[in-house]
């Protein structure tokens, strides 16, 4: 007598976490009946998802590479679950070499650099990705390219780690000296009069008015790798600065250059961006778990996008995410706004 298949035979999904990620990051899965007559396997769009763990109620799995459409889906030999939609980022540009936040122009184009090792001269310091992602070089003759922003004219500022000086670039990549003597110059970002801020990942924040006067804004111990700034609500700056710790963290710095620990438990913090609502997005590892840690103003932090080898983000007027890995791009869309320039 053939045993009739009931539907509650079938995995059921009820939480994954994060909501997003790229090829190589982790979903957490949970629900019931993952496991009822074989190991669980898992989908995501057409692509079969590794298993990392699995049991009945939980399941890891990896995105694998080529994985573009957020359909994911758990089978148990018996059948399978209804589609859990979650965002995959798609791959836009890769054979590049970023070390912070790409930076998205007023209609959407990205800059992304290949910042080379230490003293390395590239052929392309500066690419241009299009509204079509199509990837071009944009600025050529310049060493080590770290930190860029936008100034609120469309100028796009180039701090070089090798030589300490932070540059200007023209829409047509026509490029010039902004200001020298920056140290070991990183992160780079402008508040709302416009005077721009330069980390050097030695230990020093500089202030640059914008008739070039050149202050000491604040100190903090020093990075091995850069300082990565964003501002947020209230005219306060936002600082990472990965040290040899696990256990890292946020600073915030008042328009007064008083610092304070904003949020401390990240693993190797990079670039950071804001949205719209003033949460703080940081790549990041927590608990160790990497991708982009959101922290919202209250200071509760979740992983919000699985992945690894992540360095930097921005937001597009089109609410989605771009996420810098040290290689690639990837475009995520997750319908949110970033925070206007200042």
């Amino acid at each position: 007598m053939a045993i009739r298949k009931r539907a509650s035979d079938n995995p059921q999904i009820t939480a994954v976490h994060p909501g997003a990620a790229i090829p190589g990051g982790e979903f957490q899965i949970r629900g019931r009946g993952f496991s009822q007559e074989a190991r669980p396997t898992v989908r995501i769009g057409d692509q079969p998802a590794p298993v990392v763990i699995g049991s009945d109620t939980f399941i890891i799995a990896r995105v694998p590479e080529g994985a573009i459409v957020g359909e994911l889906t758990v089978e148990n030999g018996s059948g399978g679950s209804a589609v859990w939609t979650c965002d995959i980022g798609l791959q836009i540009a890769d054979s590049l070499h970023p070390v912070a936040n790409p930076a998205v122009d007023a209609q959407g184009n990205i800059f992304v650099t290949f910042s080379g090792s230490r003293g390395q001269k590239t052929p392309v310091a500066v690419y241009r990705v299009d509204l079509n992602y199509n990837i071009q070089p944009f600025i050529t003759d310049l060493m080590n390219a770290t930190g860029l922003a936008f100034d609120r004219e469309g100028l796009l500022y180039i701090s070089s780690r090798h030589d300490g000086i932070v540059y200007q670039a023209t829409d047509q990549g026509s490029l010039s000296v902004y200001v020298e003597g920056m140290g070991v110059a990183t992160g780079l970002a402008f508040d709302t009069d416009e005077n721009l801020y330069v980390g050097d990942r030695s230990g020093t924040i500089f202030k640059i008015s914008r008739d070039r006067q050149i202050y000491v804004f604040t100190t903090l111990e020093p990075s091995i790798s850069a300082y990565h700034l964003a501002f947020g609500p209230g005219g306060y700056l936002y600082v990472t600065g990965p040290t040899t710790s696990s256990y890292d963290c946020v600073y915030r710095v008042s328009p007064a250059g008083e610092v304070e620990v904003f949020y401390r438990g990240l693993g190797r913090p990079q670039g950071l961006a804001f949205d719209a609502q003033g949460n703080l997005y940081v790549a990041a590892s927590m608990g160790g778990r990497k991708g982009v840690v959101r922290i919202d103003p209250d200071r509760n932090a979740e992983l919000f996008l699985s992945g690894p080898n992540i360095v930097g983000l921005a937001f597009t007027p089109s609410r989605a995410m771009i996420v810098a890995t040290n290689n690639a791009l990837f475009r995520v869309d997750v319908g949110i706004q970033g925070r206007p320039l200042p």
